[in-house]
């Protein structure tokens, strides 16, 4: 007898349908153990994910955004035994066909036109139950899901390694073919195109032309032509991770308090990625960090900005803050971005037992060598281009020679 997915009272697995990814399933079960570990070790009996990231972080990449926006349209109801998904009629075929194929969830069904809430109070009755944002009076334990989430898997890394060429690909390849006088928003659409067509979510897109207008660290984009320095920065989203990047570029040598500040921005960028240590706490980092900035007579810049973050299902997981006593362990990617005066510098790396990788690679990029306790770094210096050549028929009667 043939199974309708329409039907709310069968509950229809995800491994009846094919083509599931092999290390996305093993990635899935070791989660599962993670949450059915906690959930024995605190004597819940369920918990309930709703938030994307959680959702993206449980499935290994599935996402229950609508077209990418804020509204979710799926709960997970995750016991030490089962997997369910709590959903309408309109979205289940999408879900398990596209989100999460063979991954051995369930599916709680209802129809579009009833609230979904009810499947969660039915699931929930008579038992004890956690979640990730305190629904129906569930405890709420978004805090230890996100010690859950860092550091990342073995799938997770190659994921965010690939992404990261990717992303940095996109800004660069923008960088270097956008036209110039074109303004902020329509190098962000370059970009979008760029991201988009290889379907990775441009999570924040930042075109800031360099002038001496006001600086705003979390500038987005405007109609302003770009006819010097811009700088170009992008967080895209993959299988629901999340990498970031910047870049800088000049038509024509960058002024010279563009160029100082964009060298010293690279050498605390350089100086957080050395440190950026096994079982250091964040504060240890930031101690040394804090010093350059004094060294080089920019002590008070990076209480203007925020300087970095470890990344991952979130844009920020953890803020690189002065007092912060978290500990960084290998696995954990974090995304520096210090700034100075008119200059912002982005990567993401990856803490390593050895050290750092770095997951957004420079392909055809200007370098800037610095060093860091007799390490040299390689890093993105600015990108020169040439200014147009005005035509004749572009210039004023009062520029043309008679």
């Amino acid at each position: 007898m043939p199974i309708d997915i329409c039907d709310p009272s069968v509950s229809r697995s995800s491994g009846e349908i094919p083509l599931a990814d092999y290390d996305r399933i093993i990635d899935v079960k070791q989660k599962h153990q993670q949450i059915a570990d906690f959930l024995q070790a605190h004597q819940y009996d369920a918990v309930i994910l709703q938030s994307p990231h959680n959702f993206s972080w449980m499935t290994s990449g599935g996402d229950n955004s609508r077209a990418g926006s804020s509204e979710t349209t799926a709960s997970l109801f995750i016991t030490p035994d089962a997997r369910l998904v709590a959903t309408s009629n309109v979205d289940s075929a999408r879900l398990f066909e596209h989100e999460i194929p063979g991954l051995g969830f369930q599916l709680k069904e209802r129809p579009w036109h009833e609230p979904c809430i009810g499947l969660l109070e039915d699931l929930c009755r008579g038992r004890t139950v956690a979640s990730d944002t305190g629904i129906l009076r569930t405890f709420d334990i978004s805090a230890q899901l996100h010690n859950m989430r860092i550091p990342l898997s073995s799938l997770e890394c190659e994921r965010m390694r690939d992404l990261g060429k990717k992303l940095a690909h996109a800004v660069e390849a923008t960088a270097r073919n956008f036209q110039y006088g074109q303004t902020e928003a329509e190098i962000a659409g370059q970009i979008s195109h760029r991201l988009i067509k290889h379907r990775i979510i441009p999570e924040r897109i930042q075109i800031r032309a360099i002038k001496k207008n006001p600086i705003y660290p979390h500038w987005t984009f405007s109609n302003e032509k770009v006819e010097s320095a811009v700088i170009i920065s992008a967080v895209g989203r993959l299988h629901g991770l999340c990498v970031g990047v910047s870049r800088t570029v000049s038509f024509g040598e960058p002024e010279t308090p563009i160029l100082g500040a964009h060298h010293r921005a690279v050498l605390m960028q350089a100086t957080g990625m050395f440190f950026s240590k096994p079982e250091w706490e964040v504060f240890e980092i930031w101690k040394r960090l804090q010093r350059i900035y004094e060294k080089f007579g920019c002590e008070n810049e990076w209480q203007l900005a925020d300087q970095g973050h470890i990344i991952g299902y979130q844009t920020s997981e953890i803020p690189i803050v002065p007092k912060s006593e978290f500990r960084v362990t290998p696995r954990m990617p974090i995304h520096w971005h210090p700034s100075i005066g008119p200059a912002t510098v982005g990567d993401t790396i990856l803490v390593g037992e050895e050290g750092f990788e770095l997951l957004t690679p420079m392909e055809e990029w200007p370098r800037l060598n610095v060093e860091v306790k007799g390490v040299v770094f390689t890093r993105p210096d600015i990108l020169r281009r040439s200014k147009p050549i005005p035509s004749p028929s572009t210039l004023s009667d009062s520029h043309i020679l008679h």
